[in-house]
């Protein structure tokens, strides 16, 4: 298992930092840095835990996490190949003070690339800085349209069985009066307290975990579009694909071609 305890990030004297491993597993425990870090997922995909809320870090797509947040990881694919990156970066830069997801463009996935001549680099290197130094900066150029696909973990207890319910038969049609059985709360209650807790209502959480499964099983290869679409629980592609554009701004077929 690789983890980034046994190199102290926040105490190394230099302002960049390149780490690169072939099955990487990432810390998963909650913790915070002081410095900001680019997670690169170049194959497989990674599922982290930002302040609250899962992400789904597909094929060629990256985060930058801020200075300070806390995360960890939850699970990742069996083969997975991520490039982490970290960077001190100024108080003046909102950018670099929010969490951002997104599809790699082809730019930046190269520039990532070449850094791993400077993985696990303890002393300091002025070529590994000045370049280092233009790819930060540059970053939010790069990061075009940020997916804001995420799901809220609840904090209310009363929640977690209802929670478990749905992540374990999502592909189902669930029902409302399902999950007030399980949670041994009233139908009004547990819809309150739902919206409160995830921000989002019961049918809108059950979308977003069919297509962060889609985006999951897309990123993997092995199945059609028509094959996910059935395995996440749509009765027809037509149904999938209108489901996910409406998630995603962007057809099945388009993502495709970002992991490619």
């Amino acid at each position: 298992m690789n983890s980034h305890n046994t190199i102290a990030i926040d105490e190394l004297d230099k302002p960049y930092f390149v780490w690169f491993e072939d099955n990487w597993r990432h810390d998963d425990i909650l913790h915070a840095h002081e410095r900001g870090q680019l997670v690169y997922v170049e194959s497989g995909f990674q599922y982290i835990t930002v302040d609250g809320k899962i992400y789904l870090l597909p094929q060629n797509h990256a985060a930058w996490i801020p200075p300070g947040a806390i995360h960890k990881t939850n699970s990742h694919s069996e083969k997975i190949k991520l490039m982490i990156m970290f960077a001190e970066v100024g108080e003046h830069s909102s950018f670099h003070r929010e969490l951002h997801v997104f599809s790699v463009p082809p730019v930046l996935k190269e520039m990532i690339r070449y850094s791993e001549r400077w993985s696990k680099k303890l002393a300091d290197d002025l070529d590994e800085f000045v370049f280092l130094k233009a790819l930060f900066n540059e970053l939010p150029h790069f990061v075009e349209h940020s997916l804001k696909l995420h799901i809220s973990l609840p904090k209310d207890k009363r929640l977690s069985q209802p929670i478990e319910y749905l992540h374990n038969h999502y592909r189902e049609d669930i029902k409302i009066e399902d999950l007030s059985e399980a949670s041994l709360l009233s139908l009004r209650s547990l819809e309150r307290i739902f919206k409160k807790e995830t921000g989002m209502t019961l049918s809108k959480y059950q979308q977003i975990l069919r297509i962060i499964k889609s985006l999951e099983l897309l990123t993997s290869g092995d199945l059609t579009i028509s094959e996910i679409a059935y395995a996440v629980g749509y009765k027809s592609v037509q149904a999938f694909t209108r489901s996910f554009q409406s998630v995603m701004h962007f057809r099945p077929t388009d993502f495709i071609k970002t992991i490619l």
